[in-house]
């Protein structure tokens, strides 16, 4: 019975054994599995990131905006060369002889005090001569006007005044001179303008006369070549108009200029002639 019973104790103990030996397994190959399946996750998780972070980000390029000479070269070409020429033409020409006049009538432009005074002086010391050559080395209308004035000073004042009235006419001629021409640029820029206008819309309605229908892009592109010219043509004058008006005003302020100049030389030539005949 001993023996039975100790046999039976031994079976239930390795019986016993056996099952927590296989538990533990179990449970270790559980927990390897477990483990493995989170580190494989934190793996992929990892490389998802770095993939993530190395991949390139792609920005959406954004336009770049067009610069003013990109935006008048393309309203010039939308707005037909064969129309928009000729107003193109009108600003090059119309600015060229702006240009050439404001540079003109500034140089012509003459301290008329310091002229005269020098004037004054050269007569008290040398005579008509020497006030002649000080006239002469000096630029300007002001200045041409006296060396008129004093080529005539052997005939009296009369004559004096009378030569200095007939030289100011023509060197105001002379001042005035291209300003007609600008004048002309600024009516004519403007005109084009229209023409081409209304050869835009001769065309928009050729196009749907022959469609037979009035769609809007039939029209567009005829009514779009009008506004543009128009605008250029408008535009063009404007400018040469702001031209124009500083060359007026500028031809009117040495005229000023050339009439005070000379009541004050005819004073110092009277004066001097009363101190002469004295």
């Amino acid at each position: 019975m001993k023996k039975l019973f100790s046999f039976l104790f031994l079976l239930c103990a390795l019986t016993f054994g056996l099952t927590s030996v296989s538990s533990a397994q179990e449970e270790t190959a559980t927990e390897d599995t477990t483990a493995l399946t989170e580190d494989s996750t934190a793996v992929a998780t990892e490389t998802a990131s770095t993939m993530e972070e190395e991949a390139p980000i792609v920005e959406e390029e954004e336009a770049e905006p067009q610069t003013f000479h990109q935006i008048v070269k393309e309203k010039f070409i939308e707005g037909d060369w064969r129309f928009m020429s000729p107003v193109l033409l009108c600003l090059i020409l119309g600015l060229a002889i702006a240009l050439e006049r404001i540079i003109s009538l500034n140089l012509a432009t003459t301290n008329t005090k310091k002229l005269v005074a020098q004037v004054d002086q050269a007569i008290t010391e040398g005579g008509i001569e020497a006030a002649a050559n000080v006239t002469k080395s000096t630029k300007g209308p002001v200045a041409s006007i006296f060396t008129q004035g004093l080529m005539r000073m052997s005939e009296g004042i009369e004559m004096v005044e009378k030569s200095i009235i007939a030289y100011g006419s023509v060197e105001m001629g002379k001042l005035e001179k291209g300003l007609v021409w600008i004048s002309l640029f600024i009516s004519l820029a403007p005109m084009l303008g229209f023409m081409g206008t209304v050869i835009g819309m001769i065309g928009a309605f050729d196009a749907i006369e022959a469609a037979g229908d009035i769609s809007p892009s039939l029209v567009a592109g005829g009514i779009k070549v009008a506004l543009l010219t128009t605008v250029a043509g408008l535009i063009v004058a404007i400018i040469l108009q702001l031209f124009y008006n500083y060359c007026v005003a500028k031809v009117d302020s040495l005229v000023n200029e050339m009439e005070d100049a000379s009541i004050s030389f005819v004073d110092v030539l009277v004066k001097h002639k009363v101190a002469a005949n004295s």
